[in-house]
């Protein structure tokens, strides 16, 4: 059975590599990564492994972040230094975790859990909870009056009222900036959408959320849909389905 251990320090990745070795022969080390960009380019490249034993906070940010930008369909055993009080979301939802220092006690009980519930039945459930943990460990701000980007090595606000609209593709959300800039952010649209105001911005469909400030023109379009013009270059058509059609229209007529 594979197994990808993500941990950003080198000797408890290796202490951790052995008693995992020791616990079970059949375990196979598929690999071992230090960061979110490490972790999503070995996804990226390799079969997904059975399992996943995963540092919370990790060199480059919270390890929450590698959902953000990967589909993952396998079970994660996380592993952290918190307080185990700061964790009952973790058992809330089933989610496996050890704090360090990891005793071979405590990670044989985990092996044979996963064995038990998740290896066995073939049935993980896990998208389903470790999206509510997502939203346990980071709950929404409603009305978000700015956002937090990068901008090479630094952190910058962008006020929402300079925000046009945001957008995701292959699996990245970006903000795009009424002045062209585009950024990166941590957010899937769905979390985006519940930041925000509603009588500001629509979600026109999976891929545009929309500022009311950039469109100039909503046009029928094929079944009874939108085709939505703005007044900045998008990467491609916006269209809005029929069964939003009418909700799209008292929105920008309010």
């Amino acid at each position: 059975m594979d197994v990808l251990i993500i941990e950003d320090e080198g000797l408890l990745a290796r202490r951790l590599q052995g008693l995992l070795e020791e616990t079970d022969p059949r375990i196979q080390i598929a690999g071992i990564t230090h960061s979110i960009k490490d972790t999503l380019t070995w996804l990226a490249r390799h079969e997904e492994p059975d399992l996943l034993f995963m540092d919370i906070e990790l060199a480059d940010g919270p390890c929450f972040d590698i959902f953000e930008h990967a589909d993952i369909r396998v079970p994660v055993i996380f592993t952290t230094a918190y307080d185990e009080y700061t964790l009952q979301a973790f058992k809330v939802n089933s989610v496996d975790y050890l704090l360090k220092p990891i005793k071979k006690e405590e990670l044989k009980k985990a092996w044979e859990k996963f064995l038990a519930v998740h290896y066995q039945k073939g049935n993980t459930g896990f998208p389903e909870q470790i999206q509510q943990l997502l939203k346990s460990v980071r709950p929404v701000i409603k009305n978000r009056s700015r956002f937090l980007v990068k901008k090479g090595q630094k952190l910058i606000p962008v006020e929402v009222k300079d925000i046009a609209y945001f957008t995701i593709r292959n699996g990245v959300s970006f903000l795009h900036c009424r002045d062209k800039q585009k950024f990166t952010i941590d957010y899937t649209l769905d979390e985006v959408e519940e930041m925000l105001d509603t009588t500001d911005f629509f979600r026109a469909n999976r891929q545009f959320i929309l500022s009311h400030s950039i469109v100039l023109s909503a046009q029928p379009w094929f079944n009874s849909k939108l085709k939505i013009e703005i007044s900045l270059p998008a990467d491609e058509d916006i269209i809005v389905s029929r069964e939003r059609a009418a909700a799209f229209k008292e929105w920008l007529g309010a």
